[in-house]
């Protein structure tokens, strides 16, 4: 009998897991669902379900009635996939599985925590996680290639948008453009040579025995992997900083640590965990060299100096970037941000860096910031910037003139969710669908079509 009473829901993410893996292995193996001749079990539904409350998923009715028939979507389009003898990239799915046990250790503390909580060991979920990768990316290809053709005209969209209900039409926030120019301030070379120090002693005291890689790991690295004591999990080169893989990959020997790397984050000692193909596990220890505040303040004299003469005409902010801008990622593009979420120039202002944000919030368009100090995103350390304000878009109901891109986006996906729809309307009416008694009972699905046969 179908399971109705939602009281055992968990209240945190943590004792999901451990539901999951204690109760997973006694659930009997009761059919809910047989779509075509693929059976969709009771301990499948309960342990998506699960899965679902730890990942705090939003579960918008019966989770009973919701998650059968996603996995029964699931079985149309993996059929598709089979017909189109459609295949995925296997390292992607192993780099993709790789990344998750890696932010599974960063929440949960350590692989043994893991298969503690899951109570399986991690092979035996690294496979199980590779199956769903690699399922959800055969559907993915089948649904791109359904909607390959969609295409929009501008007068499509302007019709779509004509059409909507006033309701359909998307608030959209206070949205800037934004440029930027930074300097990183000079670290003193003695603090490089006190870094180094501090890691070939690290280094000494592992090699000798006096300690161990992992502890000096958690009480010292300046890296997240710190918790877990220096472990990053299975990799691949690309994945990696260049000057850090070339040295990680080259280690052969696990009793043995790595000369001091230096890489665009800081300086480094790695130690070989394992080695699988062409990825492999290792721990490390990292180490910052800390800006002076003296430095800091030449940094931010220097950008006063330059902003004072963009005041009086010599240069503009565009001219100026090339050559003082020490940001990679901007001073070729005249300082223009990009949102690396939308792929655009536009940021609501969550988007921002929040050093950024603050002095963008109170500034005018066409209006240069005086110099800042901000957290470099990618290396965490401070550098000195000035921004130009470029547009501000006030918060408003979208519209053609100033939203035409997203309105254009809606239109296509409109279009294509009404491909796929059609798409599973017509397995639907052609596959075979028996719903087990107790199973549909007050159930609004989705989709039409589901019940046809009932024992």
């Amino acid at each position: 009998m179908k399971i109705k009473s939602l009281s055992i829901v968990l209240a945190s993410a943590t004792l999901a897991l451990v539901s999951m893996a204690k109760g997973g292995n006694n659930v009997a193996e009761e059919v809910a669902w047989v779509v075509g001749d693929q059976p969709i079990y009771k301990s499948e539904i309960e342990e998506q379900y699960q899965q679902m409350l730890y990942e705090r998923a939003t579960i918008d009715g019966d989770p009973y009635c919701i998650i059968p028939e996603q996995i029964a979507l699931q079985k149309l389009f993996l059929h598709q996939a089979d017909i189109d003898t459609v295949e995925v990239s296997e390292p992607m799915i192993q780099a993709e599985v790789d990344n998750y046990i890696n932010n599974l250790m960063m929440r949960i503390g350590s692989k043994e925590k893991i298969e503690e909580y899951f109570r399986k060991p991690l092979p035996e979920i690294r496979e199980q996680l590779a199956e769903q990768t690699r399922n959800g990316e055969r559907i993915r290809q089948v649904q791109a290639n359904l909607t390959k053709n969609v295409k929009s005209t501008p007068s499509d969209v302007r019709r779509y948008f004509s059409e909507l209900d006033a309701d359909s039409i998307p608030n959209i926030p206070l949205q800037v453009e934004v440029q930027i120019m930074t300097l990183n301030p000079m670290i003193p070379r003695q603090e490089i040579e006190d870094v180094k120090a501090r890691l070939r002693d690290f280094s000494e005291r592992v090699t000798s025995g006096r300690s161990q890689f992992s502890p000096l790991a958690i009480m010292y690295s300046e890296d997240g992997s710190a918790q877990r004591g220096g472990e990053l999990g299975f990799m691949g080169r690309a994945q990696l900083d260049p000057e850090f893989a070339a040295v990680a990959f080259n280690l052969s020997d696990p009793k043995k640590v790595s000369k001091i790397v230096e890489s665009q984050f800081g300086y480094h000692i790695i130690q070989l965990i394992e080695k699988r193909g062409d990825r492999m596990n290792c721990r490390h220890i990292l180490l910052r060299p800390k800006v002076s505040a003296n430095d800091l303040q030449k940094s931010i004299a220097r950008l006063d100096s330059v902003c004072a003469d963009m005041k009086e005409g010599k240069f503009t902010f565009e001219e100026a970037t090339p050559y003082i801008s020490q940001d990679k990622d901007t001073r070729n593009n005249r300082g223009v941000m990009i949102n690396q979420e939308t792929g655009n120039t536009q940021f609501e202002m969550s988007h921002l860096p929040q050093e950024v944000a603050r002095v963008v919030n109170d500034m005018q368009p066409g209006e240069i910031s005086k110099p800042f100090i901000m957290k470099d995103p990618k290396r965490d350390r401070d550098i000195v910037a000035v921004v130009k304000l470029t547009s501000r878009t006030p918060a408003h109901k979208a519209n053609m003139r100033d939203d035409y891109q997203r309105i254009k986006n809606m239109y296509e996906d409109n279009a294509r969710q009404k491909i796929i729809n059609k798409w599973v309307a017509d397995k639907i009416k052609d596959t075979y669908v028996r719903i087990e008694e107790g199973w549909a009972d007050g159930c609004e699905f989705r989709h039409d079509g589901w019940i046809k046969l009932r024992r």
